[in-house]
């Protein structure tokens, strides 16, 4: 049994759905618009998220990422959409699957299983980034340098982690305000800022970087020392 929160503006959709998946033995809560939802998230965390994405105070694309923001629960869409180019989307900026209605109470069950199963095994794996001297755990978002424990803020913490997932690649400052900071615009000096931060704490500049190079006018890399 799982704690499932049905997002979903149409009251027969959501009565049904809430219907069937209590008939699955879930807890099922449910939001009608995404502002609600986010609340509840953010307050009581649900173990999947169905939803809908014709909310009415928000574009379920949106809300998705908002979501993404503030946690990582399953999150199925449940859209009309079925264009490729959209679903794929969809995935890129956070979903976990996807169904098109209409779809049947068994593939809901099967996708929602399917979610679930891989979230519950994530969760016995310790998540762990190593990069040279630099190890990250994600699990208990502590960082150490050299053995040392890193006193990083949060912002400092997410921006590191995300860099240091994608180690030896240059990210784009574009992908980190929107991917870090959520934002689809911002002023670079954010990311300037954060990173005289965290060079300073690595022991590092940025005339003698050791882990975080700025590639001028592409944006940044975190790479281990040589």
């Amino acid at each position: 049994m799982a704690t499932v929160l049905v997002v979903e503006d149409d009251e027969f959709v959501r009565s049904a759905l809430i219907h069937e998946l209590a008939r699955r033995r879930h807890a099922v809560r449910s939001a009608g618009c995404a502002l609600d939802a986010l609340r509840e998230i953010s307050q009581n965390p649900p173990d999947a998220v169905i939803l809908d994405l014709g909310l009415p105070d928000l574009d379920g694309a949106e809300a998705l990422r908002m979501v993404r923001g503030i946690s990582d629960v399953p999150v199925i869409v449940a859209t009309a959409r079925d264009e490729e180019s959209e679903i794929v989307r969809l995935l890129e900026i956070g979903a976990d699957d996807y169904l098109v209605k209409p779809f049947s109470g068994d593939h809901l069950a099967a996708r929602l299983d399917a979610v679930l199963r891989r979230a519950r095994s994530a969760t016995l794996r310790p998540r762990l980034l190593d990069a040279g001297g630099l190890r990250l755990d994600l699990d208990r978002r502590a960082a150490t340098l050299d053995g040392v424990p890193l006193s990083l803020t949060r912002r400092e913490f997410d921006l590191l982690a995300y860099l240091a997932a994608r180690a030896d690649r240059v990210v784009p400052r574009r992908e980190l305000l929107t991917e870090v900071w959520q934002q689809s615009y911002g002023d670079d000096q954010t990311i300037d800022v954060h990173l005289s931060w965290l060079r300073r704490k690595l022991g590092e500049s940025a005339a003698v970087p050791r882990y975080l190079h700025t590639v001028r006018g592409v944006g940044v890399m975190l790479s281990a020392p040589r």
